[in-house]
């Protein structure tokens, strides 16, 4: 057993003393997925990176992809295009100029790519552009009320890059510059209107610990997660889902 596991099995000891509801937000994210991927659905991930989902759901990755009538997956990053084996119709773009006509898919999605938009509001507006009338934006973003975002905002890069790769393993490539601008409730719900949206659901979620690999720190941590299931804490949970439907009366 490497050092990594025997430190993660300490921590799901732990966490399922100190909070047994507690489900990863990638999980929630992946089963309202589900419910927008249909045999008809075209379909475009934005900022796909290497996968949709995380890396161990590549199986059930694969069967969303199989599921539904097309995907396109989008992202600057040319080396995370090469690298992923799901989606096989892959393009090199800007979120701000989407290579495509008016009207060309049924679902967009994006899974930890909004905290990345310089611009969100022109962005938020070509995705709109390019989904047919009454196509859904799903995304899954950090919180930026959130005590990890927070302190991710005020740590210099080079520093982010090292701490991201020893708390989650994630190659210093992989770590781009974020913005974090579209990243409270409130903000979502004003970029929706804003750029032909209407809100379907906008929701604060908890998350698994930042600082699951160093025990003495993940029982604070797992406390303060505890507290944030509660409801008065709620607007101050790890990560945001939001659904929007691009509205009746948006431009095409």
């Amino acid at each position: 057993m490497t050092l990594r596991s025997a430190l993660y099995r300490s921590y799901w000891k732990a966490r399922a003393l100190i909070v047994p509801a507690l489900r990863y937000s990638q999980y929630t994210y992946e089963d309202i997925l589900k419910l927008y991927v249909r045999f008809d659905t075209r379909w475009i991930d934005i900022g796909c990176g290497r996968s949709i989902l995380p890396s161990w759901r590549t199986e059930e990755e694969g069967q969303l992809v199989k599921k539904c009538k097309v995907i396109v997956g989008i992202d600057y990053h040319l080396d995370s295009l090469k690298d992923h084996s799901t989606i096989t119709r892959k393009v090199r773009g800007d979120i701000a100029r989407l290579p495509f006509v008016t009207n060309s898919f049924d679902l967009a999605t994006a899974n930890m790519v909004v905290e990345h938009l310089y611009e969100p509001r022109e962005q938020f507006c070509e995705i709109n552009r390019i989904l047919r009338p009454e196509g859904v934006l799903l995304f899954h973003t950090p919180n930026a009320l959130d005590y990890g975002t927070i302190m991710a905002k005020l740590t210099p890069g080079w520093l982010k890059r090292k701490l991201i790769f020893l708390l989650e393993g994630r190659r210093e490539e992989d770590v781009f510059k974020t913005y974090y601008r579209a990243n409270t409730e409130r903000r979502i719900s004003e970029l929706a209107r804003s750029s032909g949206f209407e809100v379907v659901r906008i929701e604060a979620v908890a998350t698994d610990a930042v600082f699951a690999m160093i025990p003495p720190l993940f029982l604070v941590e797992l406390i303060w997660i505890r507290l944030l299931m509660t409801k008065p804490l709620r607007s101050l949970r790890g990560n945001i889902i939001a659904v929007l439907r691009k509205s009746s009366s948006a431009k095409s």
